[in-house]
């Protein structure tokens, strides 16, 4: 009998089994080795990308305000990581927000889960990798991407804020884009609040003693992130943040 444990989400379909391959649409797209036959094919990409803006703006138009969360996809149920992003989506809902995140396990699946059971819009944005779990349980709004940037795209057109719980490469990744879009002022009041000192400590103490000290940046880059212990504060936060700025 075939194994079917192994699923993978490419866009739309879902694959299991031997049907799983080890490569994934960015990866096609972005990897600059193979022959020169990607001429010919790429044009046709653009299709695929196109396609995936318009399932994304089409199911989130609607939404309504939203904050995203993001933090490890490996953060267990009995961290307490996991209790600090169930209490957040909660706090996000109560205060009017839909929660946004990628839609995976851990953290994610933590923030989704809050939000849901307080009676609020759970969405959760997935990406195709080689192997994934699917959208967690709690997501009553989920979209599987295949690129990375389109996802991104979601992420900052339809929040209004970003929390961060500790998290790993991903997570920064969405961090650091995030902080760019807002020194470059791409996007304008938009409030990112790092939820947990200790973690986020050593990263603002290297930014300010060596990245600014170097003049690599400057003290007003600093104060585009936030950082506390307090959920009630990050939520309150997100709310000062968007009267600020009105309607987006």
């Amino acid at each position: 009998m075939r194994d079917r444990s192994r699923v993978k989400h490419r866009g739309p379909t879902v694959l299991r089994g031997a049907q799983v391959d080890l490569t994934t649409t960015d990866q096609r797209l972005l990897d600059s080795r193979g022959p020169t036959d990607w001429v010919h094919t790429d044009p046709w990409r653009v299709l695929r990308i196109q396609a995936e803006f318009v399932e994304g703006f089409g199911g989130l138009a609607e939404l309504g305000p939203a904050i995203s969360v993001f933090g490890s996809a490996r953060t267990s149920p009995d961290d307490p990581v996991y209790a600090l992003g169930e209490q957040l989506g909660r706090g996000l809902v109560e205060a009017g927000f839909a929660v946004i995140t990628g839609g995976g396990p851990g953290a994610m699946e933590a923030a989704n889960k809050g939000a849901c059971e307080a009676g609020g819009t759970s969405v959760g944005l997935g990406i195709e990798l080689p192997f994934e779990q699917g959208l967690n349980a709690y997501v009553d709004i989920g979209i599987n991407f295949r690129y990375f940037f389109a996802r991104k795209t979601m992420f900052v057109k339809y929040s209004r804020g970003y929390v961060v719980l500790p998290g790993g490469m991903g997570t920064l990744d969405e961090l650091f884009e995030a902080v760019t879009l807002v020194q470059t002022r791409k996007v304008t009041t938009f409030p990112i609040v790092l939820l947990g000192s200790d973690y986020w400590g050593g990263l603002l103490d290297w930014l300010r003693a060596t990245v600014l000290a170097d003049g690599k940046i400057s003290d007003s880059d600093l104060d585009l992130l936030q950082v506390t212990d307090d959920v009630d504060e990050a939520v309150e936060l997100m709310v000062a943040g968007v009267q600020r700025g009105g309607e987006r």
